[in-house]
């Protein structure tokens, strides 16, 4: 089985990329971030076209999350699960697609350490954990991936000094996706490469891809039976090339 988490950052400005990624790579399952699209305009009849079941949780021009499914895609939850509160924005939804729990996850980015935007995504992580506790349960085939807007320690940044004091890299930051390791949860790339330095996102400006100045920042965060059946998993850095790409690279991972 093959899942992607992918930021595409405007699926109606990255679309026709998207769909030409997805007849190249067929993976089972995509998750995307940033849509930025009404659940009214996503592109859900091209998508079926090619095969896929989707589901869409957008809000116009921000934000925005969906999953495409080729094996299945059932119990759709969108934002937090019930009796948690509701996020405003359009970040998260889940679903069941071939007997793996997967949610597709649009972390704040939090702005600066100062800003109220920072308290907010600490509090949004806190809620994703307890998303967890309520929607499934850490012995199940559970994937939670996205854009996390956290780089998990320096080997994910590429100069770190530049770093300091700012966010993506904080220790609070840093300690909420610990919370989520501890409930059950593995980062899928970092499981299978120890000492690699890969990035999956990579800023516009200054020509910063590249030059190779990048943070890896989205993540597929895998339970236990998920990472014990995991046997490659890559960003697949072809995907911030050419004209007009997003400025993230898709996660792939594959299990058995």
């Amino acid at each position: 089985m093959r899942v992607v988490t992918w930021n595409v950052n405007s699926l109606r400005a990255r679309q026709e990329r998207v769909e030409t990624w997805l007849e190249e790579v067929q993976p089972d399952v995509l998750l995307i971030q940033e849509t930025k699209l009404a659940d009214d305009a996503f592109p859900m009849l091209a998508f079926e076209a090619m095969g896929y079941t989707c589901a869409h949780y957008g809000q116009g021009q921000w934000n925005g999350v969906a999953i495409l499914s080729k094996v299945g895609l059932t119990d759709v939850v969108s934002n937090f699960a019930e009796g948690i509160e509701p996020d405003p924005d359009a970040r998260i939804i889940s679903a069941t697609c071939g007997g793996v729990r997967v949610s597709s996850v649009y972390v704040p980015n939090g702005r600066s350490l100062d800003d109220d935007h920072y308290s907010y995504k600490l509090d949004w992580l806190a809620r994703l954990v307890q998303h967890l506790e309520v929607d499934t349960t850490a012995d199940q085939d559970v994937i939670v991936g996205g854009d996390y807007n956290i780089a998990p320690d320096d080997r994910d940044v590429h100069d770190p000094a530049k770093t300091v004091g700012m966010t993506h890299v904080s220790q609070a930051e840093r300690d909420r996706l610990s919370e989520l390791e501890q409930w059950g949860l593995t980062d899928a790339f970092r499981h299978l490469h120890d000492d690699d330095r890969m990035y999956s996102w990579w800023d516009y400006r200054g020509g910063d891809f590249h030059q190779g100045r990048g943070m890896r920042i989205d993540m597929l965060m895998c339970s236990q039976s998920i990472i014990d059946r995991t046997t490659w998993c890559v960003v697949d850095r072809n995907a911030r090339k050419g004209e007009s790409p997003s400025d993230h690279a898709p996660v792939i991972v594959d299990f058995d």
